[in-house]
């Protein structure tokens, strides 16, 4: 039983257990709350179980901390042991989420995700409201012994000037993409510019997407289309977002499973296939597009492409339910190294030096936190230039393939970062450029973005104002000075000509682009 001095310590105005139950009891609880995910937020709320203060305490849990913190609240009963030893079922059965869809079926991502689309809550309210729950973690979150806001402490004292912040937590994809955001943590970066920043793992870029909306992290490894997207509200509620550099050029590949390789040589052998990509709005989805629709399908009508979590698509691959995808490495390489696929394509040969991944914030964060936002963004720029050098890739892999960064063997992280590496079809290649890391966002990159998003129905044509998307979003005159501070040369335009492998992009009209594309091609 939780005391009533505890209660009222961790914001819960009863008591939501009165007594000693076994695990299945709460189940069957469970099974007797409302279906409707709204609903049963709702009556929560309504029924005032959690004091206002809780919010304050709960606030800064992150969505998966918070399910898993009440689980074991309410199945420990009060007991550390109990707690314990259900945690340990709990990494045993292959995480929280898997537990929760047990008890919620269908309905635990909406629970927790989606929850007031038919509610009187707006979204950003209701992620602020359900975290009320993490409440129940206990007193421990309202320690009076509690650390002081790192914001009130002395910077150090080779910073130029006073940070906001200085313990961060940066969200990313498990990629080699985001290299110079995770290396950055282990080798040194981060703390070179008076920060101590955690790298967090998040399973998918929709979840990167949500955390980002619902400001549960600093900053955030994202796809390159997707401030833009998040900004305009395409996909998502309109909330404000930087990018502030790139991460990487180059770096993904077109892979196909291995019982294709003796029918697969170019791009209309694809046609009734199943891919995958790792969000609607990526590079990945748009080169893909690009690279069919050259070759003369419709991607919307000859073959099925489907967003697919990078960290799930081998297994996806090997279960059949994918004939290709176009990948983040280092899953491309891991196909071949499981000899589940084959490397078809390289995106370098079809767009030589185009943008993948970013680093990015939202403005809210960057307003609140100006000089640790300028100060972590240099971290990663120096960090881009660093692992640029291909004499520091083999230590950089070293340090990636870690469980709690990559997680993957040390020869599919080499043979990405070297570029020397087999295509699953009996061939060892060497290609220097297979990934680059040129932290420069070239608006024109922005622009070419957004006119493949108006292609593809992504963005309505009333939305692309691209000069406005390239100037507000894309901090391309910070990156330039911060290159400036830290001895690079970054180039001196902001946009140029971009030379793709069927066609060439010229940011002074972008319209036009899409125009001369469907006239073309046909789609």
């Amino acid at each position: 039983m939780i005391s009533t001095d505890v209660r009222s310590q961790i914001g819960l105005s009863r008591c939501p257990c009165g007594g000693t139950h076994l695990p299945q009891d709460h189940w069957q609880a469970a099974e007797g709350m409302p279906h409707e995910p709204s609903e049963l937020i709702n009556d929560l709320v309504r029924m005032g179980l959690y004091k206002p203060e809780a919010l304050e305490l709960a606030k800064t849990l992150t969505e998966l901390e918070m399910k898993e913190a009440l689980l074991l609240r309410q199945i420990g009963g009060g007991s550390p042991e109990r707690e314990r030893f259900f945690q340990d079922l709990i990494q045993e059965a292959g995480g929280v989420d898997q537990v929760f869809s047990a008890a919620f079926g269908v309905n635990a991502k909406e629970f927790f995700s989606n929850t007031i689309r038919n509610s009187e809550f707006s979204r950003r309210e209701f992620l602020k409201r359900i975290t009320v729950a993490a409440a129940l973690m206990g007193a421990a979150s309202c320690s009076p012994q509690a650390k002081e806001p790192v914001g009130n402490q002395p910077p150090p004292t080779n910073s130029p000037t006073k940070l906001e912040k200085k313990d961060l937590t940066i969200g990313f994809i498990p990629i080699t993409c985001a290299t110079p955001i995770v290396m950055s943590e282990p080798l040194g970066f981060y703390s070179k510019y008076g920060l101590n920043v955690k790298v967090k793992k998040l399973a998918s870029w929709a979840a990167v997407r949500d955390s980002a909306i619902a400001g549960e992290l600093d900053a955030y490894h994202m796809l390159s289309p997707m401030p833009i997207a998040i900004t305009l509200g395409l996909g998502s509620a309109s909330f404000p977002i930087k990018l502030a550099s790139i991460e990487n050029i180059n770096g993904q590949a077109i892979t196909i499973a291995m019982k294709h390789k003796d029918t697969v040589k170019e791009a209309k052998d694809f046609k009734g296939f199943k891919i995958g990509v790792p969000f609607p709005f990526s590079m990945h989805n748009m080169l893909l597009r690009y690279y069919l629709a050259a070759g003369g399908l419709d991607p919307d009508k000859d073959v099925q492409i489907s967003p697919v979590p990078p960290p799930d698509s081998v297994a996806k691959m090997s279960a059949g339910d994918l004939d290709a995808m176009l990948m983040p490495d280092p899953f491309n390489q891991r196909a071949v190294f499981e000899k589940i696929g084959f490397i078809h394509l390289l995106t370098k040969d079809l767009w030589n030096g185009h943008p993948c991944c970013a680093f990015a914030a939202s403005q809210q964060w960057i307003d609140t936190n100006p000089n640790t936002f300028r100060a972590v963004n240099k971290a990663i720029v120096d960090a881009a230039a660093y692992a640029n050098n291909p004499k520091n890739r083999p230590e950089i892999a070293k340090a990636l393939i870690e469980r709690k960064y990559l997680n993957q063997p040390l020869p599919v992280v080499e043979a990405v970062l070297t570029g020397k590496f087999e295509d699953g079809l009996g061939n060892t290649l060497d290609v220097p450029d297979r990934i680059g890391f040129d932290p420069y966002p070239w608006k024109s990159y922005a622009k070419w973005i957004a006119s493949q998003m108006v292609r593809w129905d992504l963005m309505p044509k009333n939305k692309a104002d691209y000069t406005k998307i390239s100037q507000d979003i894309f901090l391309t005159d910070l990156s330039a000075e911060l290159q400036k501070e830290l001895g690079q040369t970054p180039p001196t335009t902001a946009e140029k000509t971009e030379t793709l492998k069927y066609d060439t992009f010229d940011p002074k009209d972008p319209a036009a682009y899409v125009d001369a594309q469907i006239k073309k091609f046909k789609v």
